[in-house]
């Protein structure tokens, strides 16, 4: 006899929230920069990145901004092609190229960064204080858990069978 599926209620299930609210939020967000700037999302986020960082790699971006290269490297090639970032080889990695922004970039940030600090103090609004500093610790902590299931997770991948020899040990 089948075992009847365990019931999965979305509204409850926190990965499907999560997922949902940053969609929404980035969905939201990207209409301060999509219009006036004519900026993507992958395009915002490697613009901010690289005004935190200075010079990073596409490389760098695909890890803090969990993209996928194929669109790193697009957004990269037509931040270059508008003139906001420039590509520079790194005197660290013959291989690697260097993203940095251009003046123009900077002055495209130094506008857009406001309103984007502006649009996000709507949205945490409805927040106190003590709720927002709770959400950015709940956040952390979330997120150091993720990197330890990881890890773990590609612990046991690395070593599949480790459980069944150890349960086998003593047959044969």
């Amino acid at each position: 006899m089948d075992e009847p599926i365990p019931e999965l209620d979305l509204e409850q299930f926190l990965p499907y929230r999560f997922n949902r609210l940053a969609e929404r939020i980035s969905a939201s967000l990207s209409e301060v920069y999509r219009g006036q700037y004519r900026i993507s999302v992958p395009e915002w986020r490697i613009l901010a990145w690289l005004s935190q960082r200075e010079r990073l790699t596409a490389t760098d971006i695909c890890r803090r901004a969990y993209m996928d290269k194929a669109t790193v490297s697009r957004a990269v090639q037509r931040l270059e092609d508008r003139g906001l970032l420039v590509r520079a080889p790194s005197v660290n990695d013959q291989r690697g190229l260097v993203l940095t922004l251009t003046p123009a970039g900077e002055d495209l940030l130094a506008d857009l960064a406001p309103r984007a600090h502006r649009w996000e103090a709507r949205l945490v609004e409805t927040l106190s204080v003590h709720e927002y500093r709770s959400l950015l610790h709940l956040f952390g902590k979330l997120e150091r858990q993720l990197s330890r299931i990881e890890l773990e997770d590609q612990s046991e991948a690395q070593t599949p069978h480790s459980r069944n020899l150890k349960g086998s040990a003593g047959r044969g």
